[in-house]
Parts: structure tokens; C-alpha cells; sequence
């Protein structure tokens, strides 16, 4: 009687299986940024927290980099602009424990992020830290019309992996672990509060410019097989970046772009707290993103996290602005405008 029962429930939700599964995917390929009167749509999603108490980095970096003049820039490149603050609410503010916040943080900046997506807006995230990836990858996550709600990827641009664990770091830095966090290899509960669930496959994942990476740590990328993108394929747009590409483009419905400001040389951000030599200018990574986002059209965000608190004669803040420029310039061109 058991059997019987249990092969008739089963053919009663085989139609809605089957159901779920036909639902059509957001197809990034064909997606408008652009109002019928020409003008693109660009948000700017901010998100202040941060993952310590103790951060090195200011709290106040997102609100200086979307007020450094990159308003002004996107309207004379013809786009409207809106901005939006991922903010604790009264209650979250209460929790104890900073880790606990970034997670409630997070979350709500993954609904920013939706928002833009349903409402045809490209997001740019300013973001204090590389743990607000996580709410930028739950927000294109979630902004999925599939019942296939993985099918998400990132591009890390870093000097650092950031794919550390409780287990292998050294500092214990969380700051150290959202690529590992994003690739479900620990925290889970602060992943899931940042609605990035599932947790991105190990083929979903590349990084670029890594130059100091922990022994642990790259064994841990060794592996998981996941590829890098160096410096020098960065500087020559050699052709392991579009190797790379489309193989994101062939497993993921979105791909989202992270920068941790450290990937560029010291030169130009002269007063970061992990500054690294030997790295791309802003100019090689300007270029590199109008590559990117002209030619692959399933790359639907772009984030920059870690500007430094000092920024003499404003050279980082000029960086991020001319890499901004490179990434709307690649969209318009993709989209024949």
C-alpha cells in the first residue's frame, strides 16, 4: 500500500517537475541596460560593513568612490544614475558579533542588487570590503528567473585569493575568505544570510592578478582547479583571458566582476593596507573590461571594494573611476551604442 501510494505521489508532482524545469532562464545575452530614449541605466549599490571591528580599511569608502565624481562621468557618457545603502535594520544593528552584521549586510545588498536587475540597471557595487562579493553574487544569484539558481560566476581580480578558511588562514581575517566563503568551503551561515545559496561550483570561479597567495591557500585552489588569469595575460589581453570567459559564459547565466583595489600596482594606491608590486595599471584594467563586458554579454555586475582611507592627490579614486569608464564603454559597445 506504501508503494502504491508513493509512485502516486509521484506521478502527481512529476508535472510540476517537469514544470519547474522548463522555466525559462533570464537571458543575460539579450538584456537592455538601455531606455528606449538611449540613455543606459546604472546603479550604484554601496555597502559599508564590515567584516572586524578592527578593519584597517574606512567604513566610509564606498560613499568616497560614488562621490568622487563618477556621477557626473556616467551622465556625460549619456546614462541615468541612482544609488542605493545596503543598512542594518534597527534589530540586525543589536546582533553581537561583527561576522553576524556582514551577513545581514550582505543580504540586504543582494536585494539592492535584484532590484536593479528586475528594474534593467546595471550594478556598479562600492564596496568596503571583499566580503560585500558575497552580497553581489546573492543578488545576481537570486535575480535568476530559473529554478536553476546556481548558475552564477565570478571573475576575482585581486592580488590575494581571499580563498582562505577558519582552518588554513593565518590571520584570521575573514577578510582573507569570501572566495572561499562564495565556493562553500566554510561559514555557510553567513554565505545563506548573503542569499548566495547554493554556494558557486569550483568551475564557476577565476581569478586574475594573483601575486601573494598563502602556501595553504594554493593548495586549496590547486585543488579545486580553479584558474588564474596573471598579470602579464591582464596587460596583453592575451587570449587565456578569453579562454577563460567563455568558459564562465558556458556554465553561468551571470558573471559578476570583482576588484579588491590591491590588484593594481602599489603605484597607484599608494596607502592600501596590503599594497603589492607588480601589478596591472588602472589603464591595462580599463581596457580589460571594456574587453570583457563589449564581447561577453553574460557579465552582469562590476564591484570595487578596499579603497584606501588616505588617497593622496585622489589616485586611487581616479583609478576606479577610469575602470568604471572601461566597463560602461564595453556594455555600450555590446549593445550597439
Amino acid at each position: 500500500m506504501k508503494t502504491r501510494v508513493s509512485i502516486l505521489s509521484f506521478m502527481i508532482c512529476l508535472p510540476l517537475l517537469v514544470l519547474g524545469q522548463l522555466v525559462k532562464k533570464d537571458n543575460t545575452s539579450v538584456r537592455n541596460y538601455f531606455r528606449e530614449d538611449g540613455k543606459m541605466r546604472v546603479a550604484i549599490a554601496k555597502q559599508v560593513q564590515q567584516p572586524s571591528a578592527s578593519a584597517k580599511l574606512a567604513a566610509d569608502g564606498p560613499h568616497i568612490m560614488a562621490n568622487g565624481g563618477i556621477q557626473g562621468i556616467l551622465k556625460e557618457m549619456g546614462a541615468i544614475v541612482r544609488v542605493s545603502n545596503a543598512e542594518l535594520t534597527d534589530r540586525e544593528k543589536t546582533e553581537y558579533g561583527s561576522w553576524r552584521k556582514m551577513g545581514y549586510a550582505n543580504g540586504h545588498l543582494a536585494e539592492n542588487v535584484m532590484q536593479n536587475e528586475a528594474d534593467g540597471y546595471f550594478t556598479i557595487g562600492f564596496l568596503a570590503t571583499c566580503p560585500s562579493s558575497l552580497g553581489m553574487l546573492g543578488g545576481l544569484q537570486q535575480s535568476l528567473t530559473s529554478t536553476d539558481v546556481s548558475s552564477v560566476s565570478i571573475l576575482w581580480l585581486d592580488a590575494h585569493a581571499d580563498y582562505n578558511t577558519p582552518e588554513t588562514t593565518r590571520s584570521g581575517s575573514m577578510g582573507g575568505m569570501p572566495l572561499a566563503i562564495a565556493n562553500g568551503l566554510a561559514l555557510h551561515r553567513i554565505r545563506r544570510d548573503s542569499k548566495l545559496d547554493p554556494p558557486l561550483a569550483n568551475n564557476h570561479i577565476v581569478t586574475a592578478g594573483l601575486r601573494d597567495v598563502d602556501p595553504l591557500e594554493q593548495y586549496l585552489l590547486d585543488k579545486a582547479g580553479i584558474p588564474n588569469i596573471t598579470v602579464d595575460d591582464i596587460r596583453n589581453l592575451t587570449q587565456n583571458v578569453h579562454d577563460q570567459m567563455t568558459a564562465l559564459s558556458q556554465v553561468s547565466d551571470k558573471i559578476y566582476v570583482h576588484i579588491d583595489l590591491d590588484i593594481l600596482d602599489a603605484s597607484e594606491v599608494p596607502n592600501h593596507s596590503y599594497p603589492t608590486e607588480n601589478g596591472p595599471s588602472s589603464q591595462e584594467l580599463a581596457a580589460l573590461f571594456k574587453e570583457i563586458f563589449s564581447k561577453y554579454p553574460k557579465a552582469a555586475a562590476i564591484g570595487f571594494a578596499s579603497i584606501p582611507d588616505k588617497d593622496p592627490d585622489q589616485v586611487a579614486l581616479k583609478a576606479v573611476n577610469r575602470m568604471v569608464v572601461g566597463a560602461i564603454e564595453g556594455i555600450k559597445i555590446r549593445e550597439g551604442r
